[in-house]
């Protein structure tokens, strides 16, 4: 059995070969501290967040892309394989995507929660990587094609050719750097903290980086002045400039990794145009404003959110083609 995971920051997509995308939840884990057990995982542990009382948290066991509390993230993932693994006699191989950016002790991290959580055989692969496979563009051609995966915790930029990597880089500005400035700018112009759920609607209803019409929400949190519920009515154009400012940032990534690309593979990205995946990718005018800072023509992939997993799941076909892709941990031997 093949299971190909999207162990993202913000989700979780395991896709199965044959059945497709078989699981997508958010990657939160509600633990009690008193006994130290898990209560809930996915999407139940994501209603918690913001109203546990002391002694339970709801936590994200990855940030910015990357393992920060391996127990719990162990137990993420193996309660995900027990959901969508009916038979539990048959240990799976599985294929896990991972920034681009990772080092060797993250790598390895990630391997060993996939072990204990009972994989047979684990394999890395880079997000890009997975993103392009997951967007049916064929890697395999000597053609030059820029892929942009903004997911929850890093956005991940590759110019991919004959089966390689020719250029890549990983920033942390991605989905939560977008709501953690909507939270920012609520709580230093209107005095009203807001929790992430709220940042992430805001976000998805009213955010843009390309402010063309003008739309409204109410933004309920506390008053940081009475300590009392508040709710501020917030408009499209004054977050408009702080989520901009973001947008800047992996702007400026992508053109870098433009200028360091040879002259003949910009040519091929020219007419191909740049393919964006990830849920960042879904943020109103983020691909109208790559398109006039690169002056390339941009389109976001069908399935946007579900191209990196979708790719992670079909990469097991190119195990031995794919020249990069694949992370290796120096302490593994496969």
């Amino acid at each position: 059995m093949d299971i190909g995971i999207d162990l993202g920051t913000a989700t979780v997509l395991i896709y199965i070969n044959g059945e497709g995308i078989a699981l997508s939840e958010p990657s939160v884990v509600a633990v009690n501290h008193k006994t130290g057990k898990v209560l809930s995982v996915g999407e139940e542990a994501y209603k918690m967040l913001g109203k546990t009382p002391a002694y339970i948290s709801a936590v994200r066991p990855l940030q910015k892309g990357i393992v920060c509390d391996y127990k719990v993230t162990e137990e993420m993932i193996q309660y995900f394989i027990k959901k969508v693994c009916k038979d539990r006699l048959v240990k799976p191989r599985i294929a896990i995507c991972v920034p681009s950016s990772i080092t060797n002790v993250e790598s390895n991290a990630v391997m060993d929660v996939a072990l204990s959580a009972g994989a047979r055989k684990v394999f890395l692969i880079e997000e890009p990587v997975a993103a392009a496979i997951g967007a049916g563009i064929d890697i395999s051609q000597p053609n030059g094609n820029l892929i942009v995966d903004i997911g929850g915790g890093t956005t991940d930029i590759a110019v991919l050719s004959l089966n390689g990597i020719v250029n890549k880089t990983s920033v942390r500005t991605a989905g939560d750097s977008f709501s953690q400035v909507i939270i920012r700018y609520i709580r230093l112009n209107h005095g009203v903290l807001i929790g992430e759920s709220m940042a992430d609607q805001l976000k998805k209803e009213i955010g843009s980086v390309d402010y063309t019409e003008d739309k409204a929400m109410i933004a309920k949190g506390r008053s940081l002045i009475t300590g009392l519920p508040r709710g501020v009515e917030i408009t499209r154009s004054m977050l408009y400039p702080v989520l901009y400012n973001e947008g800047q940032q992996i702007a400026a990534a992508v053109k870098e990794v433009i200028e360091k690309t040879p002259p003949e593979l910009v040519g091929d990205i020219s007419t191909n145009g740049i393919v964006m995946t990830g849920g960042g990718s879904l943020l109103d005018g983020i691909d109208r404003l790559l398109s006039q800072e690169t002056r390339i023509p941009v389109r976001v992939a069908e399935n946007a959110v579900e191209c990196v997993a979708l790719g992670t799941g079909k990469s097991f076909l190119y195990l031995d083609t794919l020249v990069d892709g694949f992370v290796s941990p120096s302490t593994k031997k496969f």
